[in-house]
């Protein structure tokens, strides 16, 4: 309420009193005494009292509306220079000066599950950490996705993917998803920005870049031994499982495929991309069909029909992209592809010809029998009937017993940590 207002109707009661005062004086004077002076007397010494009254009133009623409005002053103040603050740090570590990356860089946003909460990133500090977006940061792509380095401070890295544009839908769901999930072998997501109708996603930053690119790009596959291989293979498998047995709601991540599975500095495997995922056991009918080539499941291709072996179908795919160092669909000629499974599996049913099939890189590095249990998951996982294929939990304890302890076996089986634990 405007201060005027208030201060002039304590003025109109006051008068009011005032004069009704007045004629109570007026009267009780003509009452006992019939001198008018001193009537006179009577009424102004009655009316002194009154306006005395009246004036501590509006003193103390003005000073506690005064305490008031300053408080509230003092406060809104406080808030706008810790914006401001908030502000400068930003627009700081966008002109490369290194800064607290938690404090002055993030702007924390609470998703709409309580439990889980992901950062904002400002464009101009992913800007300045990218170098502008330089090819030289440029660390994969995937169709119209590319994956960039950024440096948002001397030991603070990450990878700043920028997502489709007309994927908004995608976006959300991703978002969605990676922000109630911790897992060791889910890729973190450390927060997203949008900028115009630009939408950029960043991630803990994995070193050795993706599977694909290990496997079939410039090193092919070199730099992988029959262990690590292994080892990555039962971490996708932990992926999946806590996917499909451990998380609220299960979920079929609906993409898995090589270019998705995320190696760090030790090669250890995160799964990531979760644009695509579905709660499982849900009505698709008018969903769109989507997928990449050579990883989809023929149930889901000729009826739509997706679940969690639908993933598991995938699984046997990159599984035996490690063993063979294959593409899941190879270029025959101009119009003709050749899929890996189609031309692996009469070779993969007969011992004598299957060591011929390996990665050269592998070949005649492992105990055959180890080989022989791989290939044999391999064959049930791409069953062409779901329901021959077998869990993702019993892949995991059938690969698990292949890797020794000290190179990362049973001993790398923990606990997902969930959102909740967190906070």
């Amino acid at each position: 309420m405007n201060l005027h207002l208030v201060f002039f109707l304590i003025l109109v009661l006051t008068v009011s009193l005032s004069s009704s005062n007045l004629h109570a004086s007026n009267a009780n004077a003509q009452a006992e005494t019939p001198g008018i002076q001193e009537a006179r007397v009577v009424h102004h010494q009655n009316l002194n009292k009154i306006i005395l009254v009246a004036l501590i009133v509006c003193c103390v009623l003005l000073g506690g509306i005064f305490l008031f409005l300053s408080r509230v002053w003092f406060g809104r103040h406080k808030i706008l220079r810790s914006s401001s603050s908030k502000s400068e740090g930003t627009m700081e570590a966008a002109k490369g000066k290194t800064l607290n990356p938690v404090s002055a860089k993030l702007n924390y946003s609470r998703m709409t599950d309580k439990k889980s909460s992901v950062a904002i990133f400002d464009f101009q500090l992913l800007e300045a950490a990218t170098n502008s977006f330089c090819k030289s940061n440029i660390m994969g792509e995937s169709g119209s996705r590319i994956v960039y380095r950024a440096h948002l401070e001397e030991h603070f890295k990450a990878a700043v993917k920028i997502a489709n544009s007309d994927a908004d839908r995608e976006f959300e769901n991703e978002v969605s998803w990676l922000s109630k999930m911790r897992h060791q072998n889910i890729i973190k997501l450390l927060g997203y920005c949008i900028h115009g109708e630009s939408r950029f996603l960043v991630y803990e930053l994995m070193e050795n870049g993706s599977l694909e690119t290990q496997l079939h790009g410039p090193n092919h596959g070199s730099s992988l031994t029959w262990f690590l291989r292994l080892r990555i293979a039962i971490d996708v498998a932990r992926a999946l499982e806590y996917l499909h047995e451990h998380s609220n709601p299960p979920l079929v991540h609906r993409d898995l495929k090589s270019s998705n599975v995320l190696l760090d500095s030790k090669f250890n495997a995160k799964l990531s991309d979760f644009g695509l995922a579905i709660a499982s056991g849900m009505q698709h009918k008018n969903m769109k069909m989507s997928g990449t080539l050579g990883y989809v499941a023929p149930e889901y291709i000729s009826h739509g029909k997706l679940t969690d072996k639908s993933d598991v179908y995938a699984f046997g795919v990159v599984l035996l992209e490690l063993l063979t160092g294959r593409k899941p669909m190879e270029n025959m000629s101009s119009n003709a592809y050749q899929s890996l499974i189609s031309w692996a599996m009469p070779q993969l049913t007969d011992r004598s010809k299957l060591p011929s099939i390996l990665d050269p890189v592998i070949r005649n590095t492992m105990d055959l029998k180890h080989l022989y249990q791989v290939a044999a998951v391999a064959v049930l996982c791409v069953q062409p009937e779901p329901s021959y294929r077998p869990l993702i939990t019993d892949v995991l304890h059938s690969l698990i017993p292949l890797v020794p302890v000290e190179l990362g076996g049973s001993l790398r089986v923990t606990e997902p940590v969930h959102s909740e634990d967190l906070h």
